[in-house]
């Protein structure tokens, strides 16, 4: 993995992380029982969103690290993850 590899991973899984932690914990205006007039009962009734943010970079990070070593350290490759035979026939292994 390079530079950008690992930046675009990151980006990805942040969004990801992003978009569940706006769903934690989120209350509408109709739980709170304060509609303010011209919006649906259903929209947040407040959002922190700093807060959310430092979470998810928080998360993202943890999540990142473990999943760039394991790219990095090669437990795990291409062929691997390879089920329908896109890469072509996989060698032998020796002794079969």
């Amino acid at each position: 993995m390079n530079l950008t590899g690992g930046i675009v991973l990151f980006a990805v899984m942040w969004f990801m992380v992003f978009f569940v932690a706006l769903q934690i914990g989120a209350r509408s205006q109709a739980d709170e029982g304060d509609i303010v007039p011209g919006t649906p009962a259903s929209a947040p009734s407040e959002v922190r969103l700093k807060r959310k943010i430092v979470a998810t970079t928080m998360v993202t990070v943890v999540l990142w690290s473990v999943v760039a070593s394991v790219i990095l350290s090669g437990a795990i490759t291409l062929r691997d993850i390879d089920w329908f035979n896109q890469l072509g026939d996989r060698p032998e292994a020796p002794g079969n």
